[in-house]
This record gives structure tokens, sequence and C-alpha cells, in this order.
């Protein structure tokens, strides 16, 4: 019998506020541990919350960026549960009404195809704290304690772990396009707990659910559904029946264990939060906060194709950063197609590569828009040439500078007169008889050598296209 997989994920956000969600103290990382902290995010008796309307500003920035709902009238409650990472024993959430009902993802396969991922809501809690595991004793750091946490549910409608790669790869686009979050794997300021089944190809109602807990990186998630879904494959073909549970993902191993029978909804006696009235929303505050909403990513892409008229991977490499994005559009507005896309041809290159290089982000380097634009067009125009381009963009990286004030006071302009072309090829080709005559034997190759020593001898200035058909007539007539 062949089955199919069903997936869904609850994808757990950080927001990006100044202090926590019910207390003022400051989110910072790397600090000491139990610096960031009070009598609130400790769960101290008779501290009380207070909401960060931030948090819910971001919350629902990120369901309108992904097609939600706005629910005008959300309320919040409490999650009640014993473990060391939540003091007073129960979360702040949202069970019965979330801020976001809703909304999806489309996501576009490895084969072309597209599928729209679907959202049941997004809901907002405090995170728990971080228990750190030593030798023989463990403790609980509740700088982290408190965290605005989004959690993003979707419908159970990924079939493979290739689609749920695709669908938290274009979730973290969206959010980080929106300024909502870092989504931070690393950081964990993005995790994921993820739901599989397996059922018979063409049946409709869904299998026997297993979760797997606290996944932060896409390559763990994509390792934990391949294994989990042999797994439950296995489990079919010998009769042995897949139980509702959490298991959690052992790397080193390359498989899942079993933790604990999966819980339910009643298991956390859910009940609202006394301490927090409901947050209502008027059509004024979330028209305001909609106003805020960068354009999305799959929309800039076909944009960015269609006034610059850029290669469609290009655009979905600068778009995947919207720092990137929006540096290249402030350099290219205005400009000619030809020239928006030598300017791309640059920054996907050489700008790139000193990025790398160097660990700075573009905004961070010397570098500014108008000057990355005005070395674009000194090229486009045979102001300066490649070489001298290349030479140019780098110390304008580092050191910032207006390039067509240092080409004038360098005396770095390009050299395109035929004239004095001649001459330098001329001299060139009386100096080197041995290349002359390798070119005569048949040695095509060697008319680049003489368009090498034109290089020198008109110190890097002669545009070498131009030394090229010079090159290639001169030593025809030979």
């Amino acid at each position: 019998m062949d089955f199919e997989n069903t997936i869904g994920l609850e994808t757990h956000v950080q927001l990006k506020t100044k202090t926590k969600m019910f207390c003022s103290c400051l989110l910072k990382t790397g600090c000491e541990p139990n610096t960031n902290v009070c009598p609130v995010c400790l769960g101290y008796p008779g501290a009380l919350p207070v909401m960060n309307k931030e948090a819910v500003k971001l919350t629902v920035m990120s369901g309108m960026m992904l097609g939600c709902e706005v629910n005008r009238h959300a309320t919040f409650d409490r999650k009640n549960y014993f473990y060391p990472d939540m003091a007073k024993d129960y979360q702040i959430s949202e069970n019965g009404s979330p801020l976001c009902l809703g909304g999806g993802v489309e996501i576009t396969r490895a084969d072309g195809t597209k599928k729209f991922i679907r959202i049941n809501h997004i809901h907002l809690e405090e995170d728990a704290a971080k228990i750190n595991h030593y030798a023989t004793t463990s403790g609980v750091d509740f700088n982290r304690g408190g965290t605005p946490l989004m959690e993003i549910v979707s419908e159970p409608d990924m079939e493979s772990a290739d689609d749920a790669i695709a669908y938290l790869t274009a979730l973290k686009e969206m959010l980080v396009y929106a300024g909502v979050s870092d989504c931070n794997l690393e950081e964990g300021n993005m995790r994921s707990d993820v739901n599989i089944s397996i059922r018979p190809v063409g049946e409709t109602k869904l299998g026997t659910k297993v979760e797997i807990k606290n996944m932060n990186s896409f390559s763990g998630i994509h390792a934990a559904l391949e294994y989990e879904a042999r797994r439950q494959r296995e489990c079919m073909a010998h009769s042995i029946p897949i139980v509702q549970e959490t298991r959690r993902w052992d790397p080193d191993a390359g498989e899942t264990a079993s933790m604990r029978s999966k819980e339910n909804a009643h298991d956390y006696r859910y009940f609202p939060e006394p301490d927090l009235v409901p947050v209502e929303l008027d059509d004024a505050t979330v028209a305001e906060w909609r106003a805020l909403l960068p354009e999305k990513p799959e929309l800039r892409r076909a944009r960015m194709i269609e006034e610059y008229g850029i290669a469609g991977y290009d655009a979905e490499v600068l778009s995947q950063h919207k720092a990137n994005a929006d540096f290249y559009e402030a350099a290219a507005k205005g400009l000619d197609r030809k020239t928006a896309k030598l300017l791309c041809n640059l920054f996907m290159g050489d700008v790139m590569a000193l990025m790398n290089a160097s660990g700075k982000a573009v905004a961070e380097s010397e570098l500014t828009p108008a000057a990355l634009r005005s070395l674009a067009e000194m090229s486009a125009k045979g102001v300066i040439n490649g070489p001298t381009l290349k030479e140019l963009l780098p110390e304008v990286f580092e050191k910032g500078g207006d390039p067509e004030a240092i080409v004038k006071e360098r005396g770095l302009g390009a050299v395109s007169d035929e004239g004095a072309l001649e001459a330098f090829v001329d001299q060139a080709i009386a100096a080197n008889p041995g290349p002359v005559a390798d070119f005569k034997a048949g040695k095509k190759a060697a008319a680049g050598f003489f368009v090498g020593q034109v290089m020198k001898l008109s110190k890097g200035k002669a545009d070498p296209k131009v030394v090229g058909g010079i090159v290639a007539r001169k030593l025809g007539a030979l």
C-alpha cells in the first residue's frame, strides 16, 4: 500500500521588541544569566503583567503580511504546566481568541509547481526561560523568559520535507522583510514543532499525528521529517500501531526518539488570564499598521524584473535580503535598463564578494548607492574601463569617496582615442617579435598577450575592447 505524508508546522518566532512581553526588562543577547529579570518574569506572587503594545503590533503586521484576518477582539489565557522554565507554573498565551486567523504562504517546489500552504492562526505568547545542562547539574536562565513569542500554526498541507523547508524559507523571508523578527535560527529566534502523519494515498482522514519538538535548524527539520516518514511506513508494514506522541530529534543518531505521550489542550487546563484585559483593535489602528508594511518579496521580484530588465535569478537573489534590494534600487533609480543591468552585475558579483570578504553588510560599508551608481554610469559610458572599475570599487567600499572626483584627480579616465591606442599597439608589436611569430604560426591566443602589453603601457587606462580590435587588425596585416 502506498502512503502519503501530511505535515504541519507550529513555528515560534521571537519578536523584535526592546522589552519583554509583560514587563519592562530589556531583551539583550549575550548577557550574564538572570541579569535581565524582574518579579514579573520570575513569576513572583502578586506581580502583575503589563502588555507590550509593540508585540501586538508586530504580530498583527505579520498576520497582514501573510494574508491573515486580524481579530479585532483577542484575549489571553493561562496555559498551565509545571516545568522549571516557567517559574509561575503557567504560560500566558492565546488559546480561544488569537490575534490573527487564516492566511497562508505560497511555496515554489523544485519542479516549478506552486502550492499554497494554509495558516490556521497566529497567536502571541511569552517565551519560556532557557534551561542549560552541564555535566552534573542544570541551570535556568530567565533572561529569555518573557520574550514576546509569536506562534504561527499551519494547516497540515505539506507533503514532504522539501515542502516544509520551502514554507519556512518563504515565512522567514516575509517576516524579516516586515522587520518583525531577525529569524536567526542560531540564536533561537525561530524554531518549529513539526507534526507529521501518514495515510493511504486517496484517503482524506488524517493519520495518527506525531510531534517532533523544538527544531531550530532547517537541515534538522528536513532530516527529522525524512526519518519519521520512513519510520511510520515501516511501522505500518510490520503492523505496529503508530501512537500519538511527542518525539525528539537526535542529530548524532540520525533518528527520532519518544519523549512522552502527546498532550491535548484540555491537559493544560486553559482558562482566561484574569490580569489582562482583551486586545481591542479599531479600524484606524489596523490601517495605521498596514501602512507600515513593505512590498511583499514576490511582488518586488516581479516588479524589479519589469522595471530594471534584470534576470529572474538576479531579482531572486537581490530580493532575498531587503537591505540589498533597497540598496540596489536606490542606486538604480532612473537608470536606463542597460546601465541598470550593469549595476546589477556589479552588485551581484563584486559588491557581494566584498561583503563576504569583509563580513560587512553593504549598509555597514562606506559605499553609498550614489557612489555605486556613479561607478556603473562611468563604466557604461566608457569613462573608466573594467580594470579601473575593479580597482576603485574595493577602495570606495572601505573608505568611501566620490568616484568621479577620484577618477579626475588621479587621471584614471579610460584612453579610447584610437590614435593614442594605435601608438601603444605599434610599440608593443615592435618590442615583442616572438609573440608576433607565434601569431603568424597560427597561435591566435598570442593576440591576448599584446592586449595585456598595451594595458601596461597605458597604465591600465586603455579600453580593452578597442585595443583588441586594433591588435587584431594590426597583426592580421603583418
